[in-house]
């Protein structure tokens, strides 16, 4: 099939859930894509900050090659060595957890800490009206109805009433405001991203997580750290949370973590190990030899000290590219975020064009996300060199000059 028919097809067959970019991406490599007509792109997206050590790493493909000759999926009936390592070396990284339930994605991973919190509250005595999960306006923690109503934003839950109970919503960096959403006495875990994504790469401010701990602490509630997109070594750390010093009860995973391939984890501290015991939850293919394979390789890659490195030296290259572009097209109010995990905040008077911005960014062979309405968001493949950091700022300059020079 030529470009058009594909299209087409996709136009036809696919539920209209999603807007895919006017294009056929065909093969990847690092931090490079090609579509079916052999044009080149930098991909400043990475497939929403999934493929972490770009396209088709020879690493990553040579784990997968060689699990696919060997098992590819036993289910959760038996055990299999590779999810096993990846569990144990999980834990060990984690620096915190006990013990692993692996998945197939974040959402997943998120609902599985939901019920996590409610089996633990339940088994602690609350009831039923005392179990409730406070997560913060402008998250997002993933599109199942427990996670989608955790997601502090309209827009997600639109048209999916009724949303079940059990969750109440804060300010995001304020304190003040979660110490009095948990005055009643019945909030019985908080859930919080350490580097909110899609709600406009917004961090934690310093000390949040700590205050946050201590609040959790004080009334007696679980503390479910939410790294899906900024977790994983996009921050600078293997975990984002390290650089708050805060020691969650759990964290969630996905993402990064399988490079490409489809994986979620939670990880579950000493309060909660136990607190989901047999037939309590379970998933068929979370877990499965393929992606434990891949998700090792990427697990130890992603922990070393030259992807931290990387990290540190991209992040100051784009953030001096993007100061460079407003020096020129004054654009952006403010660059803000962690690691590779930055946005790029459009002035008021440009609100409302990223999503136009993403299309002459396209054009210009550059893939981009955005972040709401306003903002431009970096999430490049956590290796990225600097040839291609370099090129995708300058296709990006183009592109915003043929948008906003007159």
């Amino acid at each position: 099939m030529d470009r058009a028919d594909l299209l087409a097809l996709g136009r036809e067959r696919y539920l209209p859930v999603y807007r895919p970019r006017e294009l056929i991406l065909e093969r990847g490599q690092g931090a490079r894509l090609w579509d079916s007509d052999g044009r080149d792109y930098v991909d400043f997206g990475a497939g929403i900050a999934v493929c972490s050590l770009g396209h088709c790493d020879p690493e990553l493909v040579a784990a997968l090659q060689e699990q696919a000759g060997k098992l590819w999926h036993t289910s959760n009936v038996f055990y299999s060595e590779p999810p096993l390592r990846l569990a144990d070396e999980l834990v060990v990284a984690s620096r915190f957890a006990e013990r692993v339930f692996l998945c197939n994605s974040g959402t997943e991973a998120n609902e599985a800490a939901i019920k996590l919190v409610r089996k633990w509250a339940s088994a602690q005595g609350r009831a039923p009206d005392r179990r409730v999960i406070l997560s913060f306006r402008g998250s997002f923690h993933g599109r199942t109805l427990a996670a989608v109503t955790a997601t502090a934003q309209p827009k997600y839950q639109e048209g999916y009433e009724p949303l079940p109970g059990g969750f109440r919503y804060t300010g995001f960096n304020d304190l003040e405001a979660v110490e009095q959403a948990m005055a009643a006495g019945d909030v019985a875990a908080i859930l919080v991203e350490p580097v909110q994504g899609e709600g406009g790469v917004m961090p934690a401010a310093p000390g949040f997580l700590a205050g946050l701990r201590a609040l959790c602490d004080a009334h007696g509630a679980l503390l479910v750290l939410d790294e899906i997109q900024c977790g994983m070594g996009r921050t600078g750390s293997l975990f984002a949370h390290w650089q708050d010093e805060a020691t969650p009860d759990i964290v969630t995973l996905a993402k990064a973590l399988g490079g490409g391939f489809p994986i979620g984890a939670m990880l579950a501290g000493p309060q909660v190990a136990q607190a989901m015991q047999f037939g309590a939850h379970g998933t068929t293919f979370g877990g499965n030899p393929l992606a434990a394979a891949v998700a090792r390789v990427a697990l130890r890659r992603l922990a070393s000290d030259g992807i931290a490195a990387n990290v540190r030296r991209q992040e100051r290259a784009i953030r001096d590219g993007l100061d460079a572009i407003n020096r020129d097209l004054d654009l952006f109010a403010e660059v803000r975020g962690r690691g590779l995990m930055l946005g790029a905040v459009l002035k008021p008077e440009h609100a409302g064009q990223a999503s136009a911005i993403l299309d002459a960014a396209a054009d210009h062979g550059l893939l981009l996300l955005q972040a709401g309405p306003d903002v431009l968001r970096f999430v490049p493949a956590l290796n990225i060199g600097d040839d291609e950091v370099a090129d995708g700022l300058a296709r990006l300059r183009a592109a915003l000059e043929v948008l906003f020079v007159r």
